[in-house]
């Protein structure tokens, strides 16, 4: 975890970004030597944003399946995906 001071975001900007993009980490900034905010790289923030998208959609198919949505085996889906092909190429 790193921790910065909101004089040095100030002061030093570009070398805290050049940090938060060489790291892929999230930089804590204080304010009078309380946590105060958290910066990041964008495409920290995308990654993070991301893999909190896919557990909200596992956790929506979990919440379907456990309310008694069908479920499908890797076999059934290739079943049905073969089907669909070679009904295609027909």
């Amino acid at each position: 975890m790193v921790i910065k001071s909101s004089t040095a975001l100030r002061s030093d900007y570009n070398s805290i970004s050049a940090l938060a993009h060489e790291t892929d980490e999230p930089i804590f900034i204080t304010k009078n030597g309380e946590g105060d905010l958290v910066v990041m790289s964008t495409d920290a923030y995308e990654g993070i944003t991301r893999a909190l998208n896919v557990r909200a959609k596992i956790l929506e198919a979990e919440a379907e399946r456990l309310a008694g949505a069908p479920t499908y085996s890797t076999d059934d889906i290739r079943s049905a995906l073969k089907r669909k092909y070679d009904h295609a190429r027909a």
